[in-house]
């Protein structure tokens, strides 16, 4: 698989390439998975999922040249498609193709000091992977600012599709060992890493998605949440 583009070699210029793979692979992975479920016909021969620099995916038979110019994602994930639940088979494609960005862009990075991979690998990690995102684990967290950061919680801010968007804390609480003692202020119940969770900005009390009738996908146009409770002491003054 010849290569039609120069490869990228600053800091810069491999993450750039880095994130227009990625992008390429979380719409492969989410809104197109419907396409790329079918074109992994187990039928077929060994198939591999590509993300490529301009943001486009391809399904694809592997480089015939041994080795290969560049890093290759994984073989054969069209065998294990009928063999496995849809949402397990895709979270292993998630998983393999998380490793093959990396490789990608440390291949790229090669020659690169230690204090730029470093930096590189900084910039990389700041992203969710795709296996969080396809399972729903951890949705982008934006960086909490100085103002933000003594609020509790760390002041956990998400957003799901990749770009953070507001001010409300929209999350799957990050570190379970942190939240542990965490409960939803309707229900009580305690936290749990497979939920969505959304905090209050206001009296900073934690709730359910589901007890406060928030989804993650209504989070998104949410610029400060406000739970029952305190928006109905605003009501009252």
């Amino acid at each position: 698989m010849a290569s039609t583009f120069a490869s990228p070699r600053t800091v810069e210029e491999i993450f750039k390439d880095h994130s227009a793979r990625r992008s390429a692979l979380v719409r492969a992975l989410t809104i197109e998975a419907d396409e790329v479920y079918i074109q992994c016909d187990p039928e077929k021969e060994n198939l591999c999922l590509y993300g490529h620099p301009t943001e486009s995916w391809e399904v694809t038979l592997p480089a015939e040249e041994v080795p290969p110019e560049l890093p290759e994602p994984a073989l054969g994930i069209n065998f294990a498609r009928d063999g496995m639940s849809r949402k397990d088979w895709l979270s292993l494609v998630a998983v393999h193709s998380d490793c093959w960005l990396l490789s990608m862009a440390f291949y790229f990075g090669a020659r690169l000091n230690r204090n730029e991979r470093k930096r590189l690998f900084s910039m990389i990690n700041d992203l969710p992977t795709l296996f969080e995102i396809v399972t729903g684990r951890k949705p982008v967290e934006e960086k909490p600012s100085a103002e933000s950061g003594s609020k509790s919680k760390n002041n956990t801010k998400r957003a799901v599709d990749g770009q953070a968007r507001s001010n409300s804390k929209l999350s799957y609480v990050e570190d379970e060992d942190e939240h542990g003692d965490t409960i939803c202020g309707s229900c009580e119940g305690n936290y749990n890493a497979d939920e969505f969770w959304i905090g209050c900005d206001i009296c900073e009390r934690w709730y359910h998605g589901k007890c406060v009738k928030i989804t993650p996908a209504k989070a998104e146009s949410i610029k400060q949440y406000k739970c029952p409770s305190c928006s109905t002491k605003k009501t009252r003054h």
